[in-house]
């Protein structure tokens, strides 16, 4: 028998049930995302041979596409297919496009990357939205419940990175993408198997909608679907003409900005206000992912190039740590950020959200101060992995800041008929901040024969990652404290929400 709404969220301790399959199904997704993005870059430098600048971009774009297209799919869910059947079909198509990537031709690479940009945009924003509706609006153990499935993302994006990165690397670099999609299939089966206990979340908004004839003669439910596939052959386009996209993003961002304000409008003072702090949290997120991205592009050359990757003797895969240490500490330190929230807001002293997310900013800065500060130290221009992950530790403090709180602001401040939308504008924000990183990481591209992989002298291409990396850090704190002088009026339109 299918719970009730009342049931679910009428849930007694820390976490409701239900959270716990949203946790596996989404961290096996993100095994199959962190998987694959532990190659991207690297796979373009070293199997295509593409240059820095070129791959960098390339991946900005792929990453930037990727997190644009949940707001298409956040709007389809809301208004057609519901939010779980919006999730099969994401998982479906995430584990189609890992195969396609296995295939060990050059031509699979972006088709396979299309495929992922059109999955990912039916699976990411609806989880997330079917996490909030497990609880009631004014419920304040919403933000623990997010630092929970956030926690679940990073495991998935610790094992993928883990495995996928070393698979990739050391052995094939096409089996390395097909194991990212065999784990989406275990994710897929978990949810299929265990959907109904969410009873009424996330169900088609209308069945009589779902089915209805469109003017093509087949349902609306298969109009989506078919409009999807359809989709893909634009996007391995984008891919492949990759300069032409900062033409498409900016219009596409300042009229879905004033689309959320128009209907914004329409709602009441109340919620106009709320949706506007939503809207400052967003911009100030794009900010921080413009720079925290850099882990997948940049970072990920620095770490093979100018990181020492031995241990004990031991010497490991760059592509392995760069894109699982982070996830790793996201997973130690989840419980320590759980526990201090609840904690702090026991006693009424959690800081509001707008104050999170500018600690989460300043944290990210030092992080990248820290990678400065290894630089000084570094012998023939290699950098001790010390100093990598405890630049690394802070960068993952201030995303436990941001990342998990932002999803749980979101569904705090949107209207119901909007969470959907919301939720698509923050990885809409996200999208552009992907796309700012990849132009930053082009600033660090080292120049070299792509052919022979040669590239400039490691204490030469240090000075060039070092130089960005300092701007970077005073830039993000900057960011940090302009929103933690903001915080007092953003703190006034949210009303009673924290």
């Amino acid at each position: 028998m299918q719970p009730t709404l009342e049931q679910i969220q009428g849930f007694r301790g820390k976490y409701p049930k239900q959270l716990y399959l949203l946790f596996f199904t989404e961290m096996w997704e993100r095994f199959t995302f962190y998987g694959n993005r532990a190659l991207l870059l690297l796979f373009m430098v070293n199997y295509l041979h593409f240059d820095d600048g070129k791959g960098n971009i390339i991946y900005g774009v792929y990453q930037s596409l990727i997190y644009a297209m949940p707001v298409l799919g956040g709007m389809l869910a809301d208004k057609i297919l519901g939010q779980r059947r919006s999730i099969v079909w994401g998982a479906i198509l995430l584990a189609t496009g890992s195969f396609v990537m296995a295939i060990p031709v050059d031509a699979s690479f972006f088709i396979g990357m299309g495929i992922l940009i059109v999955g990912n945009g039916y699976f990411k924003p609806n989880i997330s939205t079917i996490v909030g509706n497990l609880y009631k609006d004014d419920d304040g153990r919403r933000d623990a419940g997010f630092s929970l499935f956030y926690m679940g993302i990073n495991v998935g994006g610790m094992l993928g990175g883990l495995l996928c990165g070393w698979i990739g690397q050391e052995v094939n670099w096409h089996l390395g993408f097909g194991i990212a999609g065999v784990f989406m299939l275990l994710g897929l089966f978990i949810f299929l198997k265990k959907q109904q206990q969410l009873g009424p979340i996330g169900l088609p908004p209308s069945v009589e909608k779902l089915k209805a004839r469109s003017s093509f003669g087949i349902s609306n439910e298969l109009l989506v679907y078919v409009l999807s596939i359809l989709a893909i052959p634009v996007f391995i386009l984008i891919l492949n003409y990759y300069t032409i996209y900062s033409y498409l993003i900016n219009p596409f961002g300042i009229l879905a900005l004033f689309y959320v304000i128009y209907t914004a409008v329409k709602l009441g003072k109340e919620a106009f206000g709320k949706i506007m702090v939503a809207l400052v949290l967003i911009i100030f997120s794009s900010l921080f992912w413009a720079f925290y991205e850099q882990g997948g592009g940049s970072l990920n050359l620095y770490a093979e190039r100018n990181v020492d990757m031995s241990v004990m003797g031991v010497h490991l895969s760059s592509a392995a740590v760069n894109n699982s240490i982070n996830s790793a500490l996201i997973v130690l330190l989840t419980p320590f950020f759980v526990w201090l929230w609840i904690w702090l807001a026991n006693r009424n002293r959690e800081p509001n959200s707008a104050v999170k997310f500018a600690l989460g900013l300043m944290q990210l800065g030092l992080g990248f101060y820290v990678f400065v500060l290894g630089a000084k130290y570094a012998h023939g221009g290699m950098v001790s992995l010390s100093f990598f992950v405890l630049g690394y530790l802070f960068m993952s403090t201030g995303e436990l800041c941001l990342s998990p709180i932002g999803l749980s602001a979101i569904t705090k401040l949107s209207p119901k008929k909007m969470v959907g939308l919301m939720m698509g504008m923050w990885f809409l924000a996200s999208s552009y901040g992907q796309y700012l990183a990849g132009l930053i990481g082009s600033l660090m591209a080292i120049p070299g024969d792509a052919v022979t992989g040669k590239v400039m002298a490691k204490t030469e291409s240090l000075a060039v990652y070092t130089n960005v990396f300092s701007k970077i850090a005073w830039v993000t704190v900057g960011c940090g404290v302009v929103l933690l002088l903001l915080s007092p009026w953003l703190k006034k339109m949210m009303k009673d929400i924290k």
